[in-house]
C-alpha cells in the first residue's frame, strides 16, 4: 500500500541474485537441512561466490564495500523464501563488523578475506548455559598465562557453532566485580586443543540451522587474538547490538509479509460451503487487519534503516523495532494458521515451518522483555 523508496536498481539487482540463491539452492534442500541440523558446507562458499557474504566489508579485505541495505535485501530475501537454517547474516552482519570495529590490521587481513568467500565460517558466542540476557554474569574464563589465555566454560545456543572455524567468544579476563568492566572478547579457532562441539541442539524450530554448545577445556589461545581491549568486551558488544536487533525486526517483517502472502493464496483457492474462504467477511476482516499492520511494520522498519545509513538509529529505536516486529509476526502466523484450518498444522505447508520457526525471534537478540526493559529506561 505504501511504495517503498530505499532502494536504487543496483539494488534491486542484487535483490534477483539473492532470490534465485535462495529459491534454488535453500528452499528445496529444507527437510534435508532439518534432517543433518546444518546446511552442507560447500553453500557457504557458494554464497560467497555471487558476493553475498561480508558485502558491506571493504573491498581491501575481501568485500564489496556497499551500504547495509545490501545485508538487509539478502535478510529478506532469505525470510521470503521461508528459510530458517542459513547463518549467513550472523557471520556476516554480526561477526565481521566486530573485526572490522575493533580488530586490528592482522586480523582483519587474516579473517576478513576468508569470511567473504566462504572460506571460513564464524560464530560469536555469548549466551551461557546459566546466562540468558545478562552478559555481565558470564562465568567462561580467560586466564593470563604468559603470552597467552587459558580458556575454561562453555556457551550455548550458538548459530553456526558445528561448522564454525573460528568463534568470537566473549569471556571474563578479570576479577573485579564490577560485572561488564571484566569481560572481553577473544577469538578461538575451532581447532584449538580442548575446544570441543557439542551435536546441534535439538530445538522445536529452526531445526536446520546449525546451532550447538561449545565447550572449552583449557584452551590455550594466543593474546594476539584478543579482539580490541581486555576489559571492552562488554561496550563492544553494546555498540552493535542495536544493529543486531534491526537485523531481527527486518527479517519478521519480511517474514509476515511472506506469510500474509501465502495465505492470501490459499484462501482464494480453498473453498467451504461452495465459495472461496476469502469470500467470508471474517476471512476479509483478518486479511486486512494483518496487511494494515504488515505495512506499518514495513514503514517503521524501513524509516529505522534510514537512520542506519545515516548512522543515527538509537538503541532504544532498534528495541522497540525488534519486541514490536517480532511480536507482529507470531500473530500474523498465528493467524494464518488458522486461517488454513487443518492444513494449517501441517509441515508441507510453509505456514506450518513459520509458526514453528518463527517463536524464538521474541527470545533471542534480547529477550521482548528486556527489550521494555531499555525502551522504558529512556522515557
Amino acid at each position: 500500500m505504501m511504495p517503498r523508496t530505499l532502494f536504487d536498481s543496483d539494488h534491486e539487482a542484487f535483490r534477483a541474485t539473492a532470490r534465485r540463491f535462495f529459491e534454488t539452492e535453500i528452499a528445496p534442500f529444507h527437510e534435508k537441512w532439518e534432517t543433518q541440523q546444518h546446511i552442507d558446507r560447500d553453500l557457504w562458499n557458494k554464497a560467497g561466490e555471487l558476493g553475498m557474504l561480508c558485502p558491506t566489508m571493504p573491498e581491501e579485505y575481501g568485500g564489496s564495500n556497499v551500504d547495509r541495505l545490501y545485508s538487509m535485501i539478502l535478510m529478506e530475501e532469505q525470510a521470503r523464501s521461508g528459510d530458517s537454517a542459513c547463518g549467513f547474516s550472523l557471520h556476516s552482519d554480526i561477526v565481521a563488523n566486530y573485526l572490522l570495529n575493533f580488530g586490528n590490521e592482522a586480523q582483519k587481513q587474516h579473517w576478513l578475506p576468508k569470511m567473504a568467500t566462504g572460506e571460513a565460517v564464524t560464530a560469536i558466542a555469548m549466551t551461557e548455559p546459566g546466562t540468558g540476557s545478562d552478559l555481565q554474569a558470564i562465568k567462561t574464563t580467560a586466564k593470563a598465562d604468559g603470552d597467552d589465555y587459558i580458556v575454561n566454560g562453555s556457551k550455548i545456543f550458538i548459530t553456526n557453532g558445528y561448522l564454525c572455524d573460528m568463534a568470537v567468544v566473549a569471556v571474563r579476563t578479570g576479577d573485579s566485580g564490577k560485572g561488564a568492566q571484566d569481560v572481553s572478547l577473544l577469538m578461538i579457532e575451532a581447532g584449538r586443543e580442548g575446544f570441543t562441539k557439542g551435536k546441534p541442539l535439538k530445538k522445536v524450530g529452526m531445526r536446520g540451522q546449525d546451532t550447538c554448545e561449545l565447550f572449552f577445556d583449557n584452551v590455550r589461545v594466543p593474546k594476539s587474538n584478543l579482539l580490541g581491549v581486555e576489559g571492552m568486551g562488554f561496550i563492544m558488544l553494546m555498540k552493535e547490538l542495536a544493529w543486531e536487533r534491526m537485523m531481527i525486526a527486518i527479517m519478521c517483517v519480511s517474514g509476515a509479509e511472506a506469510a500474509l502472502a501465502t495465505t492470501v493464496e490459499y484462501v482464494k483457492d480453498r473453498k467451504a460451503f461452495g465459495k472461496p474462504i476469502s469470500a467470508f467477511q471474517n476471512t476479509r476482516f483478518k486479511l486486512a487487519e494483518m496487511r494494515s499492520e504488515v505495512q506499518i511494520a514495513r514503514v517503521y522498519v524501513d524509516r529505522c534503516m534510514e537512520l542506519v545509513l545515516k548512522n543515527q538509529l538509537s538503541p532504544e529505536a532498534a528495541c522497540a523495532a525488534k519486541y514490536w516486529v517480532s511480536d507482529l509476526l507470531s500473530k500474523v502466523v498465528d493467524e494464518c494458521v488458522q486461517l488454513h484450518g487443518g492444513y494449517g498444522y501441517m509441515l508441507e505447508y510453509p505456514i506450518a515451518r513459520a509458526y514453528i520457526d518463527n517463536r524464538a525471534n521474541r527470545i533471542y537478540g534480547g529477550t521482548n522483555e528486556i527489550m521494555k526493559e531499555l525502551i522504558s529506561r529512556s522515557i
